[in-house]
């Protein structure tokens, strides 16, 4: 049986190509040799860009910490980006509830990658007091991934601090082609499972 040629290409050509996976990380950052890699660590750790996610009584003691007296700036975090494209680390600060959750999610998603996220008091590490609600999340770890957990109703802002440096540590040691090279995310796994588009309307419909 012959095959046509030109119907075999234009087949072939019909079929859907996969695109490659987009490169998250440039080629210093997953190239770089161990000394240049504590240098890309040391300056990642000491020039956090803050967005504060300020949802309860557990913002103002982010508030505080902030302020002159405990003054987190002199351990290289800068609070109050302009907004989440401009963000290197998110403050959740106080109870997430399920109709802010998405909000919470959808703004994480924006900030860019490398990325991280401290927890601030107990209603963000697992509900608080209001656990048992029906409206409240039960941590922001069920919508986002956590980075450092800070314990406190409400925490002092010396534990922020301490929550701070823990961070640092942590970014110091990071590799981040061992974060962010073994398991891409799929496109369907960016998508926020939280907000769902609306639906189309049925041909035929009247409105």
């Amino acid at each position: 049986m012959d095959v046509n040629p030109a119907a075999t290409s234009a087949a072939a050509s019909a079929e859907p190509v996969p695109l490659p996976e987009p490169k998250r990380l440039g080629a210093l950052a997953r190239l770089a040799p161990e000394p240049m890699k504590v240098v890309l660590n040391w300056g990642r750790r000491y020039s956090l860009w803050v967005f504060n996610f300020g949802l309860a009584c557990c913002a103002i003691e982010f508030i505080a910490a902030s302020m002159a007296r405990h003054d987190f700036i002199r351990l290289g975090v800068i609070p109050f980006a302009p907004g989440p494209r401009q963000a290197d680390l998110m403050v959740v600060s106080g109870t997430v509830t399920d109709k802010m959750a998405p909000a919470v999610k959808r703004l994480y998603e924006q900030m860019p990658e490398p990325k991280y996220v401290i927890s601030f008091g107990a209603c963000s590490n697992c509900g608080g007091p209001y656990w048992d609600s029906y409206s409240v999340t039960k941590g922001v770890d069920q919508i986002i991934p956590v980075d450092v957990y800070v314990p406190g109703c409400p925490p002092r802002p010396e534990a922020l601090l301490q929550g701070i440096l823990k961070l640092q540590e942590k970014i110091a040691r990071e590799s981040l082609g061992e974060r962010y090279g073994s398991a891409r995310p799929s496109a369907a796994a960016l998508q926020s499972g939280l907000v769902k588009p609306p639906a189309a309307p049925v041909q035929g419909d009247a409105r």
